[in-house]
């Protein structure tokens, strides 16, 4: 199996979310991951192919608590992980991140995950509301269309 693809999603979280240059956004390493995988093993997402990952998605449930410091700009994306507890009773989820391969975009795959990866977390947990913070039209557009899909009413981060 090649690596290609591997390579390539990582330049693309790091182009696109330059979380090198901005400490306040969660760069997902092997710390991360074990937290991630504590709170729920439906957190992180992958769809592959023969190449390896052609979609990462990261959703991550919390507390609503959590939920209204974050949209008000009182934590940052970090904080969110920090505040959330593995074990807690979860209410809301943050639509973190979606990241798909240019020659895979427009065939609704990172939408399925997402909506999935919910799904699962719901059986767990009563989910009351979806929240985001979007860098693009199209990360705006997925997350209204998972809101919708899911039925949950969904809450976005103004951009500073």
């Amino acid at each position: 199996m090649s690596d290609d693809n591997l390579k390539r999603m990582i330049a693309l979280a790091e182009e696109f979310f330059d979380v090198k240059n901005d400490p306040e956004q969660i760069s997902v390493d092997e710390g991360t991951r074990t937290k991630l995988l504590a709170i729920h093993p439906n957190t992180m997402t992958e769809v592959r192919n023969e190449d390896g990952p052609i979609v990462w998605i990261l959703v991550i449930p919390t507390t609503i608590d959590v939920m209204e410091q974050f949209l008000a700009n009182t934590i940052n994306e970090q904080q969110i992980l920090k505040k959330t507890l593995a074990g807690e009773h979860y209410e809301a989820v943050y639509l973190c991140s979606a990241l798909v391969l240019p020659e895979h975009r427009g065939k609704g795959l990172a939408k399925r995950s997402a909506v999935q990866a919910v799904r699962e977390i719901q059986r767990q947990h009563s989910i009351k509301q979806l929240f985001a913070w979007t860098f693009s039209k199209e990360g705006e557009k997925l997350a209204m269309s998972i809101a919708r899909e899911i039925g949950l009413p969904l809450r976005l981060r103004e951009n500073d």
